[in-house]
């Protein structure tokens, strides 16, 4: 009895330590969403403008972090781009000059021909970043393949350039490239992340092959290269859930997020058949504006994806779902909550050519994988769990037609992360 005494005595002590130092220790900070863009290019590699002026765009449209990431490069070193072979021509450069003038811009003559030193990145960042407004992460778009299959990758806040790793497939090739990412992460004890790029561009990666690399924690929900797919393809959203559904009950492995992007190449000409900025962002949660806090809240699943609808909240309470939205007068929002519950079909079909063979695209799936499972019109939606789900994720769907789509009639639209639903008796 005396010793239980002690214990709670010394239960009491070490509470009332912890309760004092709570009160002595400085209010936690807010969260607050930012918003992002973690797909863009310069003449660092295929954009058409200039890397500052390419930050300078996404700066003045409110965004709060970017990163540009060309394909296989860092924005260090000296690199000099001759001026008649720039994607943006003319038009580019005499932006560029009224912008920053001569004191900025080094210019040389090689041979009769005009040449721009590109800034590197150490040089234009100090231009941009200001502490809780906007900051820079570096970037880089392992741009890898196998055989004619592109398998693009983008890595962020990396210190070092991360070579193409190659692989004998297209599972091997992302593995790897994953791989080389996280031993820098290790080496370094830097945060960084990596995403796979538009699966369904040239047909790269199929749900089936992205199902063998459990490591890939994030892939484009939204790129303007085919995102919706086709009559054989399958869409990016119906990719995203056969995922979902096979990693979490099948393999017992975390789930997949989606990440939105414009994957930006064209900054002068806006139209639809062209890559340009402010189709596509990702909006982070987080409690400060720093390369680690973003990384962590995204980590942790603390986004969203969004052309245009702006969420005010997203609650996740024992029993329900709820998505809050930041209404536009005039515009109407339904909310899809789209999952696979227990017991589902998983069955599946080979898609095939005119004769019969199978394709190598993902497969045909029930549609108990990935069905709406309610819809809800308005500003506030909510979904109570049965119980039975795998998981939930909402899809915000409005009826404004995006200002510069990819596609005709494409209208704004938010994806929230999905919600892993425990097994009952959990």
């Amino acid at each position: 009895m005396k010793k239980v005494t002690v214990l709670k005595g010394r239960l009491l002590f070490l509470l009332g330590i912890a309760l004092f130092a709570a009160a002595c220790a400085p209010p936690a900070a807010e969260l607050q969403w930012y918003r992002g863009s973690l797909h863009a290019h310069s003449y660092w590699s295929d954009g058409d403008d200039f890397p500052e002026m390419a930050v300078e765009w996404y700066k003045s449209h409110g965004y709060h972090f970017l990163a540009l990431t060309d394909h296989d490069i860092l924005a260090e070193g000296g690199k000099w781009v001759k001026v008649d072979e720039l994607k943006g021509g003319m038009v580019s450069l005499e932006k560029y000059r009224q912008r920053f003038g001569a004191d900025w811009i080094e210019e040389r003559t090689v041979a009769d021909t005009l040449q721009i030193r590109l800034k590197t990145f150490a040089e234009y960042r100090p231009l941009y970043e200001e502490e809780g407004r906007f900051i820079l992460l570096v970037g880089e778009e392992i741009s890898d393949g196998f055989e004619e299959i592109p398998i693009h990758i983008n890595a962020y806040n990396i210190v070092e350039l991360i070579p193409r790793q190659g692989g004998a497939s297209v599972v091997e090739t992302m593995r790897n490239n994953i791989r080389a990412v996280r031993e820098q992460r290790q080496r370094t004890g830097q945060p960084m992340i990596t995403h796979l790029n538009h699966p369904n561009w040239q047909r790269s990666v199929t749900a089936e092959e992205l199902l063998e690399v459990p490591e890939m924690d994030f892939f484009e929900i939204y790129n303007g290269d085919d995102t919706y797919g086709d009559s054989l393809q399958t869409s990016q959203d119906r990719l995203w859930d056969i995922v979902l559904t096979k990693r979490l009950a099948e393999q017992k492995a975390s789930p997949l997020y989606g990440i939105g992007v414009d994957d930006t190449h064209g900054y002068h000409e806006m139209s639809i058949d062209k890559s340009n900025p402010g189709r596509c962002w990702v909006m982070v949660q987080a409690d400060r504006l720093t390369p680690e806090a973003v990384i962590a809240a995204m980590e942790a699943g603390d986004l969203y994806a969004s052309t245009g609808v702006d969420l005010k909240a997203i609650r996740i309470e024992k029993d329900q779902f709820t998505v809050e939205i930041e209404g536009e007068e005039g515009v109407e929002y339904t909310t899809c909550f789209i999952g696979t519950r227990r017991g589902y079909d998983p069955g599946s079909e080979p898609v095939v050519d005119q004769d019969g063979q199978p394709l190598r695209l993902t497969r045909r799936y029930s549609p108990s994988i990935g069905e709406v499972l309610a819809e809800v019109k308005g500003t506030s939606a909510e979904y109570r769990f049965a119980g039975d789900e795998i998981y939930v994720r909402a899809k915000v769907i409005s009826d404004k037609l995006m200002p510069n789509p990819c596609v005709e009639g494409e209208v704004e639209v938010a994806w929230t992360q999905p919600v892993v639903v425990a097994p009952a008796g959990k």
